[in-house]
């Protein structure tokens, strides 16, 4: 058997945790009931989901009845951005956003300029971060909704948040931020940070895929959101359909792992990433994209001066599992649009590589990946015969 390549993609999802996988399996085979179910076995269930709801909401400083469970952070992100529009479309159309979200946070809000909504699209600066001012600047008495994210999926950038959320307090003006990349790896407070929506994922913290959650403030302000999924009426009202409790238990799991290990972690996998960084530093036409310290510790994230940057991602493939952008983009033929947001010219965009490191790899597999990224860049570089310009 071959030997598989080291994976180094974990912003696109990690390996479960097998801790996770041990919390979940009751759930498949003994507490299997439905939690809506008013006998034994929906009640064993509902108490699992009972207790996840409470292990997620002292993670981010929130309260139980303010988590609503989802499929994923797209649903989360889906369910406040358009929730909030339909609920306070009264008050106003316009929503600001950035122009490096997610596509979970782009295509919904691209959908609802379809509908008659305003969106205003920031920019960033050369480091990934807004301009505060800018932001301000752009808020206007119509504003009903910010959605910025905690970390970006692709340069790792951490925004703001707080001054951010205060911002948006302070005009009155609600505040949305997907913590899909944040959750269980820098800490997250919904009180301190002025967060009025908060979207949740488990699958980038070594939980299972397929659940998400939403954190919906209650007071002060209360929020209200439209539901986006009708039905049994589940999770408020909000988001109906049988709650899936196997996953819902992994999740709390997951984020409970998480933060009794993150300072721990967040060290080591630092350590690691800086080893890579400096063993690649020394390339000539490497540019490290986004800012230099205020950026998830596994994310590393470069672009390659003189490659072409399909052949840069297949040279990598035989020995490392990595990307080149989004994994939810990976088959779109156009540049990054973070890195295109940073300044990059297409060609830079294009030859881009996003290292996620994450808790299971190792100093050995770090220096193997260096010496396979290297080899690959020179190879390019003199077939190429392409100038480092």
């Amino acid at each position: 058997m071959s030997k598989r390549p080291i994976y180094l993609d974990c912003h696109a999802t990690t390996p479960m945790d097998k801790r996770v996988l041990e919390a979940m399996m009751p759930y498949f085979v003994e507490h299997f009931g439905n939690p809506s179910s008013t006998h034994l076995y929906g009640w064993e269930a509902e108490a699992g989901v009972k207790q996840a709801r409470v292990t997620l909401a002292q993670a981010i400083g929130a309260n139980p009845e303010e988590i609503i469970f989802t499929s994923g952070g797209t649903e989360a992100n889906n369910l406040a951005i358009k929730g909030v529009a339909e609920a306070y479309f009264s008050k106003g159309r316009h929503i600001i956003t950035v122009q490096t979200e997610h596509r979970a946070v782009l295509d919904p809000c691209q959908y609802l300029e379809s509908l008659g909504f305003e969106v205003t699209y920031l920019p960033v600066q050369g480091d990934g971060l807004i301009d505060l001012d800018h932001l301000e600047n752009a808020l206007r008495s119509d504003t009903i909704l910010v959605s910025v994210m905690v970390a970006n999926n692709e340069i790792g950038v951490i925004q703001p948040i707080a001054e951010i959320g205060k911002i948006c307090h302070n005009h009155q003006v609600l505040f949305h931020t997907d913590a899909a990349q944040a959750l269980g790896k820098i800490p997250l407070n919904v009180h301190q940070q002025h967060i009025d929506l908060m979207s949740m994922t488990a699958h980038k913290i070594y939980g299972p895929k397929g659940i998400g959650a939403l954190y919906i403030r209650r007071r002060n302000p209360r929020v209200h959101l439209a539901s986006q999924i009708q039905g049994g009426g589940q999770e408020k009202g909000l988001r109906s359909g049988t709650l899936f409790t196997p996953q819902i238990v992994g999740f709390a799991k997951a984020v409970e792992i998480a933060l009794l290990e993150m300072e721990s972690q967040t060290k080591q996998i630092e350590m690691l990433r800086d080893r890579l960084w400096k063993q690649l530093s020394h390339l000539e036409g490497i540019h490290l994209n986004g800012h230099k310290t205020q950026r998830l510790a596994g994310n590393l994230n470069i672009s390659v001066e003189g490659v072409d940057g399909n052949a840069l991602l297949l040279g990598m493939q035989p020995t490392v599992a990595v990307s080149s952008g989004s994994a939810c983009s990976s088959t779109s033929t156009a540049p990054s649009h973070v890195l295109t947001a940073l300044g990059h010219r297409d060609s830079l965009a294009y030859a881009s590589l996003r290292f996620g490191i994450g808790k299971f790899n190792t100093p050995e597999e770090i220096d193997q990946v260096a010496t396979a990224t290297i080899t690959t860049i020179e190879s390019l570089r003199s077939r190429l015969h392409q100038p480092i310009k």
